[in-house]
């Protein structure tokens, strides 16, 4: 603490300098001929949440500040940025996330509730379930999954993105986030397994355990459109062949039963018309479209049935298209 205290004093000595007296010192250390042109500006950018924010007598006096600020919020990448993919065995900063939100997700509430009280858990230091999300595509699941970093950004959780081609690197992004003060969801997005898929194993090990203490920052967000994670085809199926697996049935359980390994599976139906049509004027009212009810609904109708038929994602779509579609040629 000393050396800090230390170090906090002599960056406030440069910080009280006179642009003329910096300029002289880089003259002298750098041997020139001639003064260097001083720099002059009239304002400094402060940030009103730092520990060093406000007039300090003495900077060396905030030491136990910063200790307190950087033991809660860390440093590095995981202090400045929210959102992160997995990308050549690094994390990637991701400076402009999606920005959904829970209010905009609509017939879904029982799911919505579910994912946001274990995610609670999760940023209260208690054991967190794995989630996996499973259902129809265009159902809202991804977009569950995301609005959460907006909804508890601020409190120190993080969103990691982690392909179904990098599952493999598993335990070691979770070993590489041990110890971190943020909490952090590791999502998948569209998973499923090939046979004798290696990130089968990886994802295994992270869901279960294995001698290693599972961390308590970190759980796994997956969604999928499968129910049984890993195609089985009829040939799997046991049949009494010589050379065959003796306890072939119990490969196959195995296969079946792997989504039974997350804590929590939640299920998102597909939409009917009243649902699909319960979305579209929800995402209009949040959108400022003043169209009468039977016409959006009609023109949502319209939309449903000539492009990707009745979803959540669908209703988006025709939304943001009315959005632009009425602002530019309905004026």
């Amino acid at each position: 603490m000393e050396g800090a205290r230390h170090d906090l004093q002599v960056l406030q000595n440069i910080y009280e300098c006179s642009s003329e007296q910096l300029s002289k010192w880089v003259r002298v250390a750098g041997q020139l001929d001639a003064v260097p042109p001083i720099w002059h500006s009239d304002t400094v950018s402060e940030q009103g949440d730092l520990p060093l924010h406000g007039k300090l007598e003495k900077w060396s006096s905030a030491a136990e500040s910063l200790a307190v600020y950087y033991r809660q919020f860390g440093t590095g990448l995981f202090a400045e940025y929210r959102a992160f993919a997995w990308r050549g065995g690094q994390f990637a900063s991701i400076s402009h996330p999606d920005r959904i939100t829970l209010k905009e997700l609509v017939c879904c509430d029982w799911q919505r509730d579910a994912l946001v009280k274990n995610t609670e858990f999760l940023l209260a230091g208690y054991p967190a379930l794995h989630v996996l999300l499973y259902g129809s595509r265009g159902s809202g699941k991804s977009s569950l999954v995301k609005s959460l970093l907006n909804e508890f950004g601020s409190r120190n959780l993080r969103l990691i993105e982690v392909s179904k081609s990098d599952l493999q690197d598993l335990p070691l992004i979770v070993e590489q986030l041990r110890g971190v003060p943020q909490k952090f969801i590791i999502f998948v997005d569209d998973l499923s397994f090939e046979e004798d898929d290696d990130a089968f194993k990886a994802l295994k090990v992270v869901l279960e355990g294995n001698v290693t203490a599972r961390s308590q920052n970190v759980v796994v967000y997956a969604t999928s459109n499968r129910r049984h994670l890993i195609r089985e085809f009829f040939d799997d199926r046991p049949r009494p062949r010589d050379g065959d697996e003796v306890h072939a049935w119990d490969t196959v359980q195995e296969k079946l039963s792997f989504s039974d390994r997350f804590g929590l599976t939640l299920t998102f139906e597909p939409a009917d018309q009243n649902t699909y049509l319960t979305i579209v004027r929800h995402l209009a009212e949040l959108a400022g479209i003043k169209l009468a009810a039977e016409d959006l609904e009609h023109r949502a109708k319209e939309w449903a049935t000539r492009r990707n038929g009745r979803s959540g994602r669908t209703a988006r779509q025709f939304v943001d298209f009315l959005k632009a579609d009425l602002a530019i040629f309905d004026k």
